[in-house]
C-alpha cells in the first residue's frame, strides 16, 4: 500500500511562475499590478482583487508571475513562487494509507514546509462562505497564522457581488487584505490587449494574422466599438477584453477550419457575424459598417463585400 502523502499543490495547484508565457498576460494593466506588488510587500497584508466577472483578474496575477520570471519586481518579491489553488477541488477528503484525510489540512501541512510562496485563490469568498453541507470552511482560520508570520503571501479574487455578500461579513478576514478594485478595460487599452495577444493565438493555433499594426488598430477599434456594453446579450458574462478575445479566437478557428495559413478579414467577418454574444441589430450595423470601412482591404484580398 502506498502511504506516501500526496502533494496537494501538485494535484490541485498550478505554479504560475513556472509557466512559459508567449506574451505578457496583463497588457495595459501596470497600474493594477503595481498595486498588487505594493500590497504584498506591506507587512501583514494580502491582496484582494474585486471586480466584475471576465475582466481579467486572473490575468493580473499571471502578469505578476510574468514579471517575477523576468526579475521585473522589487527585490522583496524576487524568487517568490505564485501557486494558483483550485479551491473548489479541495473540498472533501482523500485516502492516504487507508485513512481519510482532509485535502485542505494536507495543503496546510504542505504550506508549513515552504517559504517565499504567494497563494492565488480565485473565488476566495468560498473561504468564508458556507459549503453545500452548511459547514463553515476552516481554511480561512487555518491560513491566518501563516499569513500573519509573512512566510506565505496571498492574493484572492472575487466578484463585487460575492465580496459584499460573503467577505465583508468576516471582519477578521477582511483586515488581512487590502482591497484592489479591478475595473473593466476600455477603448484603447482593449485594442492594445488584442494586438499584444495575437502572438499567443498564432502560436497556439498555427496560423498567422499578418496585418500591419495600423491595420490591426483599425480592425480592433471596429471590434471594440461594436462589442460595447449595451450591445452584449449576456452582459454579465461578457466583459472587455474577454468578449473581443473570444471573437478573435473564433476568427482563428475559421482559418484553421479552412486549412488556411492566415487569418483574413473574411474570418474576422464570420466570427462577428456568428457570435452569440451580440444582439442581432448591433451585429447588422457592425457588418454593414465593416463592409464599408474595410472595402479597400477586402478588395485587395479578392473578397467581394456583397458575397460575404
Amino acid at each position: 500500500m502506498n502511504t506516501e502523502t500526496p502533494s496537494i499543490i501538485t494535484m490541485y495547484g498550478e505554479i504560475l511562475t513556472d509557466k512559459e508565457y508567449i506574451t505578457n498576460p496583463a497588457i495595459a494593466r501596470d497600474e493594477e499590478i503595481n498595486k498588487i506588488i505594493l500590497t504584498l510587500i506591506t507587512p501583514d497584508k494580502s491582496a484582494l482583487l474585486v471586480g466584475k466577472p471576465g475582466i481579467g483578474k486572473t490575468a493580473l496575477v499571471e502578469g505578476l508571475a510574468y514579471r517575477i520570471r523576468l526579475n521585473q519586481v522589487p527585490n522583496a518579491l524576487q524568487g517568490w513562487r505564485i501557486i494558483k489553488i483550485n479551491l473548489p477541488a479541495l473540498l472533501g477528503k482523500i485516502n492516504v494509507g487507508g485513512v481519510e484525510v482532509s485535502k485542505l489540512q494536507l495543503l496546510i501541512n504542505e504550506i508549513d514546509n515552504i517559504e517565499k510562496t504567494i497563494l492565488f485563490i480565485d473565488e476566495v469568498h468560498l473561504l468564508v462562505a458556507k459549503n453545500q453541507a452548511n459547514v463553515e470552511f476552516d481554511f480561512a482560520n487555518m491560513l491566518k497564522p501563516y499569513l500573519d508570520r509573512g512566510r506565505i503571501l496571498m492574493i484572492g479574487a472575487t466578484t463585487t457581488e460575492e465580496y459584499e455578500q460573503y467577505i465583508l461579513r468576516d471582519r477578521a478576514f477582511v483586515r488581512r487584505f487590502i482591497k484592489i478594485d479591478v475595473a473593466e478595460s476600455q477603448g484603447e487599452d482593449v485594442v492594445k490587449i488584442l494586438i499584444g495577444t495575437i502572438p499567443k493565438f498564432e502560436k497556439q493555433m498555427g496560423v498567422k494574422l499578418e496585418y500591419t499594426e495600423f491595420q490591426l488598430e483599425r480592425i480592433f477599434t471596429w471590434l471594440v466599438e461594436y462589442t460595447s456594453e449595451y450591445k452584449r446579450i449576456y452582459e454579465v458574462q461578457n466583459r472587455y477584453p474577454d468578449i473581443c478575445l473570444t471573437i478573435i479566437s473564433s476568427a482563428f478557428s475559421y482559418a484553421v477550419f479552412e486549412n488556411g495559413t492566415q487569418v483574413t478579414l473574411k474570418h474576422i467577418y464570420l466570427a462577428m457575424k456568428n457570435t452569440n454574444a451580440i444582439y442581432d441589430d448591433a451585429k447588422e450595423k457592425a457588418i454593414a459598417d465593416f463592409k464599408v470601412r474595410f472595402a479597400e482591404m477586402l478588395k485587395k484580398e479578392g473578397i467581394d463585400p456583397n458575397q460575404i
